[in-house]
């Protein structure tokens, strides 16, 4: 199972992080359509970085950053490249 993998298996979301990612993706998906989407940009990141206490997992084709918590797997927040 590949880094990529495992992150992806593990990530679990807040009330927050929901709304914080369609503010920050510019869009308006429902709670099942963000975990989808995440956990697509996560098991096919081009690169997986732990920088401190977190994952930084870029993603180039969505042009999408993920930070998630190393310790929980929370997924923090999403930004664009």
């Amino acid at each position: 199972m590949t880094e990529q993998q495992v992150i992806a298996n593990q990530l679990c979301y807040t009330e927050l992080v929901y709304q914080r990612i369609n503010k920050k993706l510019i869009m308006n998906l429902t709670k099942v359509q963000i975990e989808r989407f995440i956990y697509h940009v996560v098991v096919n990141a081009d690169l997986v970085e732990q920088r401190g206490k977190n994952f930084y997992i870029y993603n180039n084709q969505n042009r999408i950053i993920v930070t998630v918590n190393a310790n929980n797997y929370r997924v923090i927040t999403v930004s664009k490249m």
